[in-house]
């Protein structure tokens, strides 16, 4: 099973900014999915920054909400601190 998501902050563009159960954070973006007719209201900037945290994915009102495998393995990891280190 792949981690789940902790914690959720809408970005511009469309992207989410992503930390995981596992300490990983990553850049999700959401603008390939805004075309399927389930994914429609996420076009509205003022409704997509309702992001939250909930059930270990992310997820707005009107039961809108993402696999948390389809976030983990789509999303950009971004690199920590150690991982700077070690480069």
């Amino acid at each position: 099973m792949n981690p789940r998501v902790i914690n959720v902050e809408a970005l511009e563009n469309h992207q989410l900014l992503i930390t995981f159960s596992s300490g990983e954070s990553g850049i999700f973006d959401v603008t390939p999915y805004l075309d399927y007719p389930a994914f429609n209201r996420l076009r509205d900037k003022g409704f997509f920054s309702l992001v939250k945290a909930a059930h270990g994915t992310v997820c707005w009102l009107d039961d809108i909400d993402f696999c948390p495998d389809t976030i983990y393995l789509k999303s950009q990891k971004l690199k920590t601190m150690a991982d700077r280190h070690r480069d």
